[in-house]
This record gives structure tokens, sequence and C-alpha cells, in this order.
């Protein structure tokens, strides 16, 4: 299923940490917190401005980005589970 988030919203998948301390400590998925980054897998065209003007999203498909502990709604598309969320829930964008 394709899913295109609308206006100003971004799908984002969590990117997967590392489940060991640098101890060496294996720490359980009921133990773990939950990744606060995650790569963008969708966007939205954009929000609209006063002036009824498209405002083009600063995100973009791929962008690996950082967002709040409990930023946006998580859902299942295709048995996968995405956060979706507005685009001035994220945090910003990591580069390099």
């Amino acid at each position: 299923m394709k899913f295109r988030p609308l206006h100003d919203r971004v799908a984002v998948k969590r990117v997967e940490e590392e489940q060991k301390t640098a101890g060496g400590i294996i720490i359980p998925d009921t133990a773990a917190e939950k990744p606060q980054q995650g790569e963008v897998i969708a966007v939205g065209p954009g929000a609209r401005g006063d002036d009824n003007e498209l405002i083009p999203m600063g995100v973009q498909v791929g962008d690996k980005v950082l967002f709040g502990k409990w930023s946006g709604t998580e859902v299942k598309i295709d048995g996968e589970e995405v956060l979706i969320m507005k685009e001035s829930d994220l945090l910003g964008v990591l580069e390099g």
C-alpha cells in the first residue's frame, strides 16, 4: 500500500539503536526506550500560509531526523510500524 501524508505531515520509520550498553550488557526489548531518530519515508506537499500559498517542506524522503520522545502517532502500514507527525514536531535533520 502506498501512503502519502497530507499537508505538513511526514511519515517516519524509527531507526533501531544498539541493544547493548557500553559495558556489554544486552538490554531486553521491554526495558529499552524507543529510539528518537528515524528516516523520513513520505512527506506531504506542505502547509498553506496566511496568503494561501503553499509553504514547501524542509525535509524530504530519505532524510535522517530527530524527534521528541512523545511525538507523532504510531500506525501500522503493511505490517510496519510508522510514526506520522507534523513537520514542526521534528527537532532536526542529521547530516553526514
